[in-house]
């Protein structure tokens, strides 16, 4: 199950289409575009940190095209690249933490929204957002796809950005901290739901045949001496 349907996320893909064209044909290289993405996305953070946030909204919103269009212009002109993969996967983790962070100091500092407990549900969402990461990264390493969940980054993306910009500080607050509790319950979700995907996975490969187990021998048994007799000691 997700949040955002295919439908919708094509449809996004279509309406950026004249932008990708545009940067294809001067020539742009994808790991700009990912680092001029970043640096929009930090200063979207600060703007929340600020306690403007409908303008920080529509400013993350906008300058969202930019996590899309790296890829898209880098399959297009043949540039895709295992560092920029990794470029990619590394700055995203800096974005989340940056919007999740501004929205944080946004309530330790703000002297008419200042909420400990909300400030806390927004440190919640920004671990669940690292741990939802970092499992499909560690499960990737294992050789497993654990693209699973309800809270993926292109919802993530949606939630910390669209409510925002049209309702910023509505109803003294209260939907930006529904949003807020929101991811941050489905980002935890999320990371529960990859867990046991992964479990799932490697009880389903221990069934079928046990793991290699490893040639080489550890340190300390390459410096034991061999009996030169050939018997046990």
């Amino acid at each position: 199950m997700k949040l955002l349907p295919d439908w919708l996320k094509n449809g996004y893909l279509k309406v950026i289409e004249p932008v990708a064209n545009w940067l294809i044909r001067r020539g742009v290289h994808p790991n700009s575009i990912t680092i001029f993405g970043t640096l929009c996305t930090v200063a979207g953070g600060v703007i929340y940190a600020t306690g403007h946030i409908s303008t920080g909204g529509w400013f993350l919103g906008i300058t969202a095209l930019f996590d899309v269009l790296d890829g898209t212009v880098a399959r297009r002109t043949n540039r895709s690249s295992t560092f920029g993969a990794f470029l990619d996967s590394t700055l995203d983790r800096v974005a989340d933490g940056a919007v999740l962070s501004g929205l944080a100091v946004f309530y330790a500092l703000n002297p008419k929204h200042h909420s400990v407990p909300m400030m806390a549900v927004c440190l919640l969402g920004l671990i669940g957002a690292y741990m939802t990461s970092y499992i499909r990264a560690r499960a990737e390493a294992l050789g497993m796809d654990a693209k699973v969940g309800l809270m993926q980054r292109p919802e993530r993306v949606v939630l910390l950005s669209a409510p925002q910009a049209f309702f910023g500080l509505a109803l003294n607050g209260l939907i930006l901290g529904t949003i807020i509790v929101i991811l941050s319950v489905t980002a935890w979700i999320t990371v529960v739901q990859r867990m046991k995907f992964v479990y799932d996975q490697t009880n389903d490969r221990a069934a079928r045949a046990p793991l290699p187990l490893p040639t080489e021998k550890s340190f300390w048994l390459r410096r034991r001496p061999k009996n030169k007799t050939g018997t046990r000691p």
